[in-house]
């Protein structure tokens, strides 16, 4: 774990720098706090441009990380991991969505880049550690680090930060994990912050805010088909089954009015949508889910009984994991009462109380 500062010890941070708020208010107290700070900023994606200026985005951003820098009086590594992103996730991305499951780009960011990568250059450098401006808090344990949720509960990322290794979690910070947004944007002010009034960003993990279905289509070819109810009356059509994930209601081509329709099955063998006219319909629900390649943050819990969340900010559910015979990357969950549209591909995360114990990802099928 990373030491507190002291008049002669000031440990070595690297501190994943955006250009946005949480980032830059993470850097700033760190600083107030007496660490020594550099700043990184990671280069991923260099596709995407600002709509008004056609500059690159990335170049905006790292030139606000700058500024900020500047203000702080601390240096500005850049590290271009372009190459590693595009292979590490956005290839396995669009591979998991060609064969019809719903991937989550941010848990593979975080897993592969921010605290793969990122973290193996700051100890290459020797730094003692990294800090992000995620809405986290880790407790440390005996020297084991266990992973919480923000105080924040609307802010919380816990959830996209359950695949984060033990060795690289033990030597992070997360600065703002303690704080509502509303005070991390009073602090942004207080230090004369040059981004203090930028807006949160939104979309992919470092790609941006895009159409995602635009997105898809650069990569995975149109594959039209018919949209259908569970009873096999033909409705309307799509153009591949990749760009519809479970529980999703909007961009559905139907001909039936008058009713809200939501996804509610995939027929890969006839390439076929099934959707459901009514968000409470039984096809939407499951009480049993199989996990793959499931990670503990901190080891496995004694105690099995545990609640899940297999969608972000989607309600706990209270339950029990059984671990299959192929180990402990495998595991059945029983659900306390039925959980709405879980889609495969997506990551299931398991927590008990407050801490985060780690998840695995929505296979898509039942336990055969």
């Amino acid at each position: 774990m990373i030491p507190n500062p002291t008049k002669t010890n000031r440990p070595k941070i690297l501190v994943g720098m955006s250009g946005g708020v949480d980032s830059s208010v993470t850097a700033a107290l760190l600083v107030e706090q007496g660490y020594d700070v550099t700043g990184g900023f990671i280069k991923n994606w260099s596709d995407t441009k600002d709509l008004w200026t056609g500059e690159c985005q990335w170049r905006g951003e790292r030139r606000d990380a700058l500024r900020v820098a500047a203000k702080l009086g601390i240096p500005l590594l850049t590290f271009d991991f372009e190459k590693e992103y595009r292979s590490r996730v956005l290839d396995r991305m669009f591979s998991e969505y060609e064969s019809g499951i719903t991937p989550n780009p941010d848990v593979l960011c975080n897993q592969e880049i921010k605290f793969g990568l990122f973290f193996e250059a700051a100890i290459k450098l020797g730094f003692d550690g990294i800090a992000t401006g995620h809405y986290a808090q880790i407790r440390d344990e005996d020297g084991v680090a266990h992973l919480l949720k923000a105080i924040d509960p609307e802010k919380d990322q816990s959830y996209f930060l359950h695949r984060v290794a033990q060795e690289a979690l033990s030597k992070s910070l997360f600065p703002i994990g303690h704080l509502p947004k509303s005070e991390v944007r009073v602090l942004a002010e207080k230090f004369e912050l040059p981004v203090a009034q930028k807006p949160d960003s939104q979309g992919i993990c470092f790609v941006g805010k895009v159409d995602f279905h635009e997105f898809l289509r650069k990569k995975i070819p149109a594959v039209p088909g018919e949209i259908v109810t569970p009873e096999g009356e033909v409705i309307g059509t799509h153009d591949g089954l990749d760009a519809y994930t479970i529980g999703q209601r909007h961009g559905l081509n139907v001909s039936k009015e008058g009713k809200t329709w939501y996804v509610a099955g995939k027929e890969k063998e006839k390439n076929r949508l099934i959707v459901v006219p009514d968000r409470e319909h039984p096809l939407l629900y499951r009480s049993e889910l199989r996990l793959r390649n499931i990670h503990w943050i901190a080891g496995i819990p004694s105690n099995p009984e545990i609640e899940v969340a297999v969608r972000y900010h989607s309600e706990l559910v209270p339950g029990k994991l059984l671990p299959l015979a192929k180990g402990e990357q495998e595991g059945v969950l029983e659900l306390a009462r039925p959980a709405w549209a879980p889609a495969p591909g997506q990551s299931a995360v398991l927590y008990q109380g407050e801490e985060c114990l780690g998840g695995g990802f929505i296979a898509d099928d039942l336990v055969e």
